[in-house]
């Protein structure tokens, strides 16, 4: 009988015990102690043991993830430290907590997880991926088997001499030990080569394709060891060995036919996703699979892996089927297992010279074997020795699959657990090594990526601009912008802020080509669509406005992500509906749009938005952030007026239902995103804040606001105001406000208020690019201004007023057609916080007089060498209002737009700042 099926029969006796001696009794309330096991009721220490396990693989995790380690090791680690090598020692801990009479249950539970991730991991397997560099894969793979198998086998016989039982069979331990030295992990490996984003590099390419078939090799060893030691003499272990084989077969074609079949016909595979029907196909397949290998000798893990080979990967099929029990196993089964694993190792049992000798052997002689063989097929295909070197690290890993070997071995008999537990310090040795030495072989700088580079001149001709030089920093109309796409909530706003950036006339009118380049950035995925038509005829006076945008989807733990960035992601840039929604808009408003699709970590987004915008080399950044979600909330008639900071109440609140819509600006994690973004992109960055109640109206009209107070990000935001201004329906306001020197007598009130925001200039000595660093996160705060660069930014702001409120000469006519949609003024006030908030609420009354749209308020974010310290006021502003926002919003938005979202403001915002070289130049 197989192990699988012992397990059940043990869990069965379990219940049925407690079925016989079950008796009424009040719990804790009567004295009962849930942590003494009961065989009458198992679930409670069970319960408790799930919570140990899983707590402590979570709090090993977080540290390791900074260093960058798989998940893995953190359970492994786990597993150890609470066996009787650390927390065992505690007397009566492992009797009390793991007691051998409640194994059986955790047993099954941690099987059953191992049978489902097995199962995840043949889905892994795409064999289309063995057909990239087919020859250079093959070879490293070959080597890669063939040398370690040798060398583990040789290594075995040490071992075997040294540490095991004379009774146990010396053949079946060497293949035991040759297969541990030879596996390669490739679950890890994915995950690794994600994370580090290798997977568009030659190595990448050529480490994911001789994984996959190492892999299999490496399942079909274990399967023959395993039923060699099942079986009782060497003709069983023949017919055992023919029946599984006749049975792979039957898998993978009149199995995999049906199955394909029935997804086709359920129309699981046309939407993408599996039905409830084919969900309940797929896990009974897979639990009858592990039966049906577990009965006839060879392990139910082997079953559950050959299922997993079957499922189709078309169209987003099998990402779908992973989405729905991969945190289930990855979170609370899976840990099981490892714990398992470390209950049973006993790093004291490695307590001699000899002991830890032979571990470091087992170390060098698996690392070796791996790394020079691998690295040596590598650099005979013409890899330099840096592209081998990182090939070699990467086929070395270990990690989970070694220890199911392990195990396997350990619960035939073959391994005693004095070599199990050396071979699980191997293990844990080689995974943590892997990381490290990939980065030190093969730093980002030395990479080449996978995919043809496109000629820049190919680019420019598809986007129409290869004709034109790409305008300078200081250039006044800004024509090539990057967007950053994240969500699918964050489409409105985007579409809402591109609109505006065409300006009436444009010759994508006549013309439109929609790009979607291939980038040389090997984590971020672009193709080429559409039409390849070059604009031709004379250009009108209007500038292209092109825009790249970049979808960013966050790379996660979860085998899906692991599986949407190594198999999907070509397909995403045509399937993602995020970009096939923006790409349909950019077609409708004759927009000149590429977009790019980049799968990273998420503290690794602002490094990739850097590099986008670099590599597009646009001019200005544009960050959609999306108004919050809205929520319907039941209120009787008689609960009045809602809230103070849900917004306009609606007429009908009363009588039906309240809708209230969460302030986004409240999100800290999004806030720190944000200001990372602002701290190190290397261009303008504009921030659209989505606010504001939405109207019905059917009007094109748009009115824009700016308060004036001077620096660089205000200069910016006239220039880019005067800019959208270019579109014949946008009207715009401005108004210089100046901060007064003497108190006016106006009112009594508005002199308290005065006092109150009286706030000190800071005080740095000096003008410093040094960002300053908060408890809350990074934050782009520069040294105040010194004489020469307070005169000079003076000076600019007087300029940059002068040029478009009194022009002198007069400028082209597309900029004095803009000019004229713009009402320029100048106010004075000793709370121009107030006063701005006082003149916005003013100009969002007048527009839903007129039945407008939303306004918009363009604000500099003036975090860096701003003209006048505001935080004071705004302090104030804060207290009167009642106000929750938090420190990060002033942090974000500046302090005018953290005074516009205090007093809730019925508009939405443009928060501008300008780059560190477009601040220091003026």
């Amino acid at each position: 009988m197989g192990e699988f099926s012992q397990q059940l029969e043990q869990a069965a006796r379990l219940f049925a015990r407690a079925e016989e001696g079950a008796h009424e009794q009040g719990g804790i309330i009567s004295g009962d102690n849930p942590v003494v096991y009961n065989p009458n009721d198992p679930f409670r220490l069970w319960v408790i043991q799930v919570v140990i396990i899983i707590s402590m693989t979570q709090l090993l995790a977080l540290p390791l993830g900074k260093l960058r380690q798989p998940r893995v090791i953190a359970e492994i680690i786990g597993g150890v430290l609470l066996g009787p090598t650390v927390m065992g020692r505690i007397p009566n801990f492992q009797a009390t907590i793991f007691p051998t009479d409640a194994m059986p249950l955790l047993s099954l539970t941690s099987t059953i997880g191992l049978i489902l991730f097995l199962f995840l991991v043949g889905l892994e397997i795409d064999t289309r991926m063995i057909r990239r560099n087919v020859k250079a894969s093959f070879t490293v793979s070959i080597a890669g088997l063939l040398i370690p198998l040798g060398l583990g086998a040789a290594l075995g016989v040490g071992l075997y001499r040294r540490f095991i039982d004379p009774a146990v069979n010396f053949g079946y331990f060497l293949l035991f030990t040759a297969v541990a030295v030879g596996i390669t992990a490739f679950p890890v490996l994915c995950r690794i080569l994600t994370e580090l984003k290798l997977l568009e590099t030659q190595v990448g390419v050529v480490v994911l394709s001789a994984g996959i078939g190492n892999d299999v090799i490496g399942w079909v060893l274990l399967a023959l060891t395993v039923a060699l030691v099942n079986a009782s003499s060497g003709l069983t272990a023949l017919w055992v060995l023919l029946v599984c084989l006749g049975y792979c077969l039957f898998l993978l074609y009149p199995v995999r036919w049906a199955f394909v079949w029935l997804a086709k016909r359920t129309g699981s595979l046309e939407q993408g996703s599996p039905t409830t029907f084919m969900m309940t196909v797929t896990l009974l397949l897979v639990f009858i699979s592990a039966f049906f290998t577990d009965i006839i000798g060879v392990h139910a893990i082997f079953g559950g892996f050959m299922a997993g080979l079957i499922i189709p990967h078309e169209n987003g099929f099998a990402i779908s089927l992973v989405e729905k029990i991969e945190d289930l196993v990855s979170i609370l089964l899976l840990p099981l297992y490892f714990t398992l694993s470390g209950l049973r190792t006993n790093l004291g049992l490695l307590n001699d010279g000899v002991a830890w000798g032979y571990t470091i052997i087992i170390c060098l002689v698996a690392f070796a074997s791996k790394f020079l063989s691998c690295g040596a097929a590598a650099l005979a295909f013409g890899f330099q020795w840096r592209e081998a070197g990182a090939i070699g690290s990467l086929m070395s890993c270990k990690g989970l699959v070694e220890l199911i070997v392990l195990n396997i071995g350990l619960q035939a008999g073959v391994l005693n657990e004095k070599t199990f537990s050396m071979f699980v310090v191997h293990a844990l040795v080689l995974t943590f090594l892997t990381t490290p030495l990939t980065l030190l072989f093969y730093p980002s700088k030395y990479r080449t990526t996978a995919l043809p580079k496109p000629s820049k001149a190919r680019k420019d001709d598809v986007e129409g601009s290869s004709s034109e030089k790409k305008p300078t920093q200081n250039d006044e109309t800004r024509t090539r912008f990057s967007l950053v796409l994240e969500k699918v909530e964050e489409l409105p706003a985007a579409m809402a802020l591109s609109q505006l950036l065409h300006p009436t006339g444009s010759p994508a009118s006549t013309s439109t080509t929609l790009a979607l380049p291939i980038s040389s950035d090997p984590d971020v995925k672009e193709v080429l669509v559409g039409d390849d038509d070059k604009r031709e005829g004379p250009r009108s006076a209007a500038p292209v406005i092109s825009i790249d945008a970049l979808r960013l989807m966050e790379l996660t733990n979860r085998s899906s992500a692991v599986l949407r960035s190594t198999q999907e992601a070509d397909a995403l840039m045509y399937n993602d509906p995020v970009i096939s929604i923006y790409r349909a808009f950019g077609q409708l408003n004759q927009l000149a749009v590429s977009a790019s699709l980049s799968i990273v970590n998420y503290d690794d987004f602002t490094q990739a938005i850097s590099e986008h915008v670099v590599n597009s080399e646009s001019e200005m950044l544009l960050i959609p952030w999306s108004r919050g979600a809205t929520s319907v909330i039941p209120t009787p008639p008689e609960m009045g007026a809602a809230p103070s900071g849900f917004g306009v109440r609606n007429p009908f609140d009363g009588i039906f239902h309240k809708t209230t819509t969460q302030d986004q600006t409240s999100s800290v994690v999004h806030s720190e995103f944000i200001r990372g973004v602002f701290l190190r992109c290397p261009c303008d960055v504009a921030l659209f804040v989505e606010r504001g109640t939405s109207t019905s109206s059917l009007s094109t009209a748009q009115h824009l606001f700016l308060p004036f107070f001077g620096g660089p990000d205000d200069r910016l935001a006239l220039t880019f105001l005067v800019q959208l201004c270019s579109r014949s329906s946008v009207t715009a306001t401005v108004v210089w406000m100046k901060k007064s020197e003497e108190l006016s007598p106006q009112t009594s009130d508005e002199m308290d208020l005065a006092g109150k925001a009286t706030s000190p200039m800071m005080t740095s000595p000096a003008l410093s690019h040094a960002p300053h660093l908060t408890i809350a996160a990074a934050d782009t705060v520069y040294g105040a201004h010194n004489t020469q660069t307070r005169m000079a930014s003076d000076t600019a702001d007087n300029l940059a007023w002068e040029k478009y409120a009194n022009p002198d000469p007069a400028p082209p006519s597309s900029v004095t057609s803009a000019i004229g949609r713009i009402t320029f003024s100048t106010e004075s006030s000793p709370t121009p916080l107030h006063r701005v908030t006082e003149l916005v609420h003013a100009e969002t009354e007048k527009i839903a007089e007129n039945n407008g749209r939303t306004m918009i308020v363009l604000i500099g974010r003036s975090r860096r060498l701003a003209v006048e310290s505001l935080t004071g006021e705004l302090r104030t502003i804060i207290s009167e209002t009642g106000s929750h926002i938090g420190s990060s919003v002033s942090k974000t938005l500046g302090d005018v737009g953290a005074a516009l979202v205090a007093k809730n403001a019925n508009a939405s915002l443009l928060v501008m700042q300008g780059s560190a070289a477009s601040a220091t130049a003026s």
